[in-house]
């Protein structure tokens, strides 16, 4: 018997294991997805490098527009609960080639950020089993980079059952380190035990004055980056219970607990480790690429130290498979109507998961590592700074998707112009605003590490894989137009959820 079963090609019917989850695992899909440790470890000094002691407002100002995003999600999942996400969404709103590039925006985020997890959660084990020297050795981490990659693919094939649990415990050790750190710092600097450069934390931290709007740019950016992900909580829900109310509301408490954890995080760093350019100073170079792991020996000992390094290890590690799972399901949906070839709709027997979309997904994340990698690891390094540009991009779409799918009952109640109108256009207005300022920095010559033909590489990266999209489409148009002929998916096709086992 064949491994695998094609989904039947229509509305609604894709075959995967409804009712399999419920809210909290939907949450903790949408947290694992962030990686909210290694988000933190990679970004924070970059944050602060770009608005000094604003890095928590960077954070709320960020949260405001993915809050916005995310009731956007919230609408339109509750009208369509479709895997496709953006896909399905921007196809019923604005037509089959605005959806197909907003899905591709979704697959460009996941195959960048895949690349860089993989070797962040391979260098931090490494230096966690003190194999410092193999951490800094390019074909073992590499190697063991594609190892996690290749496992994860796996367990994102065996089901989202197995996935949630794994998901479970990986995260609750990120959120009781980082906590615990992030508690046992505050309290050092508030009894006067932190060292010489601790400064004592203000409100004024959370307002964002005396900012040019570059600097802003820049840290919205980055900041974009660490909340990402939350949307995973919306991909799956063809899984979830409830499906019409529990994705969004676990993509509303993703945000709301993302957030909170963010602030708490950037307080405690800033104000133990303060602003010098020696030791653990945020603003030694030798510490932008991490400030937050470089904190654990001082703040609680050898074993914080080691708590932490693990942590970061884990967090990316849970990245690595959260992030395989939405994009996986989205070309399911994709090739389900026929976006895509049909086989991407092929759904195994046995683990009702979209396994061939699923290893396509963990191949094509594994050659651009191995590619990036391989070239040079400042281009690696300037993927993950492009990253933002991705994202803002399909988070835009949806925003905007969703103004334009419900324009007809905006005015029928308040709650319909607030949430379907008012906040997911602001929030589509900020990801434009987002996407053309950052753009327009990253061109330059000297953004990031990396440059070509005075162009900055973080530039090509980002909107360079964006645009491959457009050759791959027209491929897809000629293997099979009747989607984008509007044959299999329009603003009227009715978008059944299979019924709960």
């Amino acid at each position: 018997m064949s491994d695998t079963v094609h989904a039947e090609i229509h509305t609604g019917d894709k075959g995967l294991r409804a009712g399999s989850i419920g809210l909290v695992g939907n949450v903790i899909i949408g947290l694992s997805a962030v990686a909210p440790a290694y988000s933190l470890a990679a970004t924070l000094g970059f944050v602060v490098a770009a608005v000094h002691t604003k890095s928590p407002a960077m954070f709320v100002i960020a949260f405001i527009p993915m809050l916005l995003v995310a009731f956007a999600y919230r609408e339109l999942a509750r009208d369509t609960p479709d895997c496709g996400t953006t896909f399905t969404w921007g196809t019923k709103a604005f037509g089959p080639w605005i959806g197909w590039i907003g899905g591709w925006g979704l697959a460009v985020s996941a195959i960048i950020v895949l690349a860089n997890v993989a070797e962040i959660a391979a260098v931090y084990l490494l230096r966690f089993l003190h194999l410092d020297s193999w951490a800094d050795t390019l074909w073992i981490k590499v190697l063991l980079g594609c190892v996690f990659i290749a496992a994860m693919t796996y367990i994102s094939i065996r089901g989202i059952v197995i996935s949630e649990r794994m998901q479970a415990v990986l995260m609750f050790v990120q959120f009781a380190v980082l906590i615990l750190a992030s508690v046992i710092a505050l309290v050092k600097v508030g009894t006067g035990h932190a060292g010489d450069q601790a400064v004592t934390p203000e409100i004024g931290w959370l307002w964002p004055s005396g900012l040019s709007q570059s600097e802003i740019a820049a840290a919205v950016i980055l900041c974009i980056f660490i909340y990402w992900g939350w949307d995973a909580c919306l991909a799956i829900g063809e899984e979830t219970k409830d499906p019409e109310k529990t994705p969004g509301r676990a993509a509303v408490i993703t945000c709301l607990i993302l957030v909170a954890t963010y602030v708490l995080v950037a307080y405690a760093v800033q104000s133990f480790a303060g602003f010098g350019d020696t030791g653990i100073g945020l603003n030694n170079p030798e510490n932008a690429d991490d400030v937050l792991t470089i904190l654990g020996e001082p703040v609680a000992g050898g074993f914080m130290a080691a708590a932490l390094l693990l942590t970061v290890s884990v967090s990316a590690l849970s990245s690595t498979q959260s992030t395989i799972l939405p994009t996986a399901r989205g070309s399911l949906s994709m090739a389900v109507y026929k976006a895509l070839p049909e086989r991407f709709a092929a759904i195994h027997p046995r683990y009702m998961t979209p396994a061939f979309g699923t290893a396509v997904m963990g191949f094509s994340a594994l050659a651009f590592y191995l590619v990036l990698s391989l070239l040079s690891q400042n281009t690696l390094g300037d993927s993950i700074a492009s990253l933002g540009l991705a994202v803002a991009f399909y988070y835009g779409i949806t925003a905007y998707s969703c103004v334009w799918y419900f324009r007809r009952s905006l005015f029928t109640s308040a709650r319909h112009f607030f949430m379907r109108g008012l906040f997911p256009l602001l929030g589509g207005i900020a990801m434009t605003w987002a996407f053309l300022k950052s753009a327009i920095d990253m061109i330059k010559p000297d953004y990031g590490s990396t440059s070509v033909g005075g162009i900055g590489g973080v530039f090509i990266l980002g909107v360079g894989m964006l645009v491959l999209g457009i050759p791959l489409m027209l491929a897809c148009f000629a293997h099979n137009s009747d989607f984008f002929r509007g044959k299999t998916l329009t603003a009227t096709t009715e978008v059944k959820v299979p019924d709960v086992y």
